[in-house]
């Protein structure tokens, strides 16, 4: 074989594995922490040498850049086709709530991660956009609830913000306990959420 045509199949497989560096990196960084996990500790779960990390990425906060950054264009790509489609506040929070299960089955890490990290990385320059998005995130949920109120779909005595953080709070947890490919599909735990959160769990007298 040629070295260019090895070279080929080089630069072909590099996305590839650098996919599978960064999930075992999110993997890392989700079970031991930002400040505990070092280069080397991700380089031993991927089963490399820490000196053939640094081929792939420069730092272990580049690493965490990709991961966060990569994980929050997905999710605001959902959300934003969410909030265009012009639906009514009910079905824009069934719609959100679908949608975020759905991040969680794809990026359990990384959100495992931005639920423990995001408060202190918010400080680092590199991670100033996760303050940015959480404001866009609690604009579009407060915006939903709002909007619901005024319409009549939601009670008028909602204290709207601690709606906002209860939901908020509890569909993200589940990045804490929810496995890819186990019971329930994220479709599933979405419907049986909202059937409990919009519908409550006692029989109706």
């Amino acid at each position: 074989m040629s070295a260019t045509k090895k070279k080929n199949q080089a630069n072909a497989a590099a996305p590839e594995r650098r996919r599978e560096l960064l999930d075992t990196a999110a993997e890392v960084f989700a079970a031991q922490g930002y400040n505990a996990t070092t280069v080397r500790k991700i380089a031993d779960a991927a089963g490399m040498l820490a000196g053939s990390l640094y081929y792939h990425f420069d730092s272990k906060e580049s690493m965490l850049d990709e991961i966060l950054s990569t994980f929050l264009t997905e999710l605001w790509e959902g959300y934003d086709a969410v909030l265009a489609a012009g639906l009514g506040p009910r079905e824009t929070i069934e719609a959100l709530v679908t949608e975020s299960f759905r991040e969680i089955d794809r990026h359990r890490a990384a959100v495992a991660i931005y639920q423990k990290e995001s408060r202190h990385l918010t400080d680092l320059p590199r991670f100033h956009y996760l303050a940015d998005s959480q404001r866009r995130f609690e604009k579009a949920w407060l915006g939903t609830l709002e909007r619901g109120v005024a319409d009549g779909v939601f009670r008028a005595d909602l204290d709207i913000r601690l709606t906002y953080r209860f939901v908020r709070d509890t569909v993200w947890v589940a990045a804490s306990w929810y496995r890819p490919g186990g019971r329930h599909s994220p479709d599933e735990i979405a419907r049986q959420y909202l059937s409990m959160v919009l519908d409550g769990i006692a029989v109706g007298g």
